[in-house]
């Protein structure tokens, strides 16, 4: 008998798992947060916020990172040990937004008198968590006839935080002149003088080219000294539109294979979700067929003069990009993001550690971040291609 109430007790240990009770803590006595709002997007840990008001206490939970995805209050469980109890506490935080809108162009502008678009869409502006945001604009202005007005511009997020800008609105006459050639010729950069200025062993110096670049002699732009080329495998010319093979991609994808010179593709994209942009590179991993490649397939978003109309944030386009290039990675291929210094200081994050095409155009960038590829000049002259191209050194 006595074996028989042996067995029945361990089957109930069993059954019930050995777990410790575990007590509910309902006062502030032994924990309690150190703050209670937390920045939306921001790297913070359980430990982090933790007061351990009873130094005895053992905090049983592990340190994972808190999700601040999405602002509002946010129950956080902690199961501590004290005099070899267990507790549960459930400590209430807010998950809140702080940092205002940007806007990220110009504030001199000029319209046709009797213009009647949206003045907001003036200006471009944007923020690091709401995709809707609000634009007031004061100041008096008539559209109708010619002159300066000074407006004030306040642009307004979901959490009432404001950006203020001046803005000079210029009310101009309607020109009928549609002769856009111009008599002025820019200086050309030539590729055997960017070769002799920067090339060294431990860098690599090609092009880009696309559609606008023609039929391309890749044995004389080899010859004239370039290793590796960069070439458009695709593009959506608009927003929600289906993507579109370059007419040249399949030419030039042979003909610089033949010719001995390592290729790259990039994709130009305005995806604004991130199934959209899972489903570009998809699209680009199937136009590939199975083909190697020597250089990354790149992410070029750029379309910024129409960014207030995508209704996105900054941290949505940080993760379309991240979703596009990880199912590049997925597909053993890798990836890479291609923006210019300007956005690539203002808007993308250097957290994802993306490998960067950098786009400024200058004798010697003044960008401190990495980046594999710079892409230097878009007036470039070299033996092969009938115009301009872009010239870019890869480092090793």
């Amino acid at each position: 008998m006595k074996r028989k109430f042996s067995i029945i007790i361990f089957i109930c240990l069993v059954l019930s798992g050995c777990k410790e009770k575990i007590y509910e803590d309902n006062t502030n006595d032994n924990i309690d947060l150190i703050m209670n709002n937390i920045e939306v997007y921001s790297d913070t840990y359980l430990y982090d916020i933790i007061d351990l008001k009873n130094k005895n206490i053992e905090i049983v939970s592990d340190n994972k990172l808190i999700n601040t995805e999405k602002i509002g209050q946010k129950d956080i469980e902690v199961i501590y040990k004290l005099e070899n109890k267990k507790y549960s506490r459930i400590l209430n935080i807010i998950i809140v937004d702080n940092e205002a809108p940007i806007v990220f162009s110009g504030t001199n502008k000029s319209v046709n008198v009797d213009y009647d678009g949206d003045l907001c869409n003036l200006i471009t502006y944007g923020d690091n968590y709401d995709g809707n945001l609000t634009c007031k604009i004061e100041g008096n202005y008539d559209l109708s006839k010619i002159g300066t007005y000074n407006l004030s511009y306040t642009i307004s997020d979901s959490s009432n935080n404001n950006k203020e800008v001046k803005v000079t609105l210029n009310v101009k006459e309607k020109s009928n002149n549609t002769n856009n050639n111009t008599t002025a010729q820019s200086k050309k950069t030539q590729f055997i003088d960017i070769l002799t200025k920067y090339k060294n062993d431990n860098n690599e110096i090609g092009i880009d080219v696309s559609k606008w670049q023609g039929k391309i002699d890749f044995e004389k732009v080899k010859n004239a000294g370039a290793t590796f080329v960069m070439m458009r495998i695709g593009v959506q010319k608009g927003s929600k539109e289906e993507l579109e093979i370059d007419p040249y991609f399949e030419e030039n994808f042979k003909n610089a294979r033949a010719s001995g010179l390592k290729v790259g593709v990039y994709l130009y994209s305005i995806a604004t979700s991130k199934e959209e942009a899972i489903n570009h590179a998809k699209w680009v991993i199937e136009k590939l067929n199975g083909e190697k490649l020597d250089l990354p397939i790149v992410f070029d978003w750029e379309n910024w003069s129409k960014w207030n109309s995508y209704k996105i944030s900054f941290h949505d386009i940080n993760m379309i990009a991240d979703s596009f290039i990880n199912t590049i990675k997925d597909n053993n291929y890798e990836g890479m993001l291609y923006s210019s210094k300007f956005y690539l200081e203002t808007i993308w994050e250097n957290k994802l550690e993306f490998p960067i095409w950098l786009a400024h155009y200058t004798d010697k960038t003044t960008y401190s971040g990495n980046y594999k590829i710079w892409q230097l000049c878009n007036n470039g002259r070299i033996d092969g291609i009938n115009g301009d191209v872009d010239i870019n050194i890869m480092y090793n």
